[in-house]
């Protein structure tokens, strides 16, 4: 495939030819969404499709949300949720719980992993009895670290601040 050279860096060119009908159901997908313009739908558009053929392939750690929509009125339900959640504790970052109706509640969970381990999650939560209906959304990035080591810092003399040099900690 040749590259052609651009004047926006990281931005290369490709021509694409649509079937008329196609050509006016894009159009009308612009219009509608507000896109700036057709490539930026169809960027959108191709960007899915890579990161749906990347969650199927399993081995990338992509971030995303685990949405359900259950029945807390089912015994045991809320229970098992938790502890599906405590189980997944590596992957499973947040989550919020918002009381829809008596009995009804949403929860969206703030996930990050493998693929094919947060599909595997989601299902495991998407198949319990009071479950009504959810999905993953999974997106082809990573969250930093929510908790990087401290380091403590150096002094010129090379020994970290706050210890005299000579002692051990």
């Amino acid at each position: 495939m040749k590259k052609q050279d651009n004047d926006k860096a990281g931005v290369g060119r490709i021509s694409v030819s649509l079937p008329a009908a196609l050509l006016e159901d894009l159009d009308r997908l612009v219009i509608q969404r507000g896109y700036n313009s057709r490539s930026q739908a169809i960027a959108e558009v191709v960007n899915a499709q890579i990161i749906e053929s990347r969650r199927q392939l399993g081995n990338d750690v992509m971030v995303g949300t685990i949405t359900l929509h259950y029945d807390r009125s089912v015994r045991g339900l809320h229970a098992r949720l938790a502890k599906l959640q405590y189980a997944h504790i590596d992957e499973v970052i947040s989550s919020l719980h918002v009381q829809l109706s008596q009995d009804q509640v949403l929860e969206v969970l703030l996930v990050q992993g493998r693929a094919n381990r947060l599909q595997q999650i989601a299902d495991q939560m998407l198949t319990c009895r009071g479950v009504l209906g959810g999905r993953l959304q999974v997106h082809a990035a990573a969250m930093p670290p929510v908790q990087a080591p401290r380091q403590r810092p150096v002094k010129s003399s090379g020994t970290p601040a706050g210890r005299p040099a000579g002692k051990r900690a």
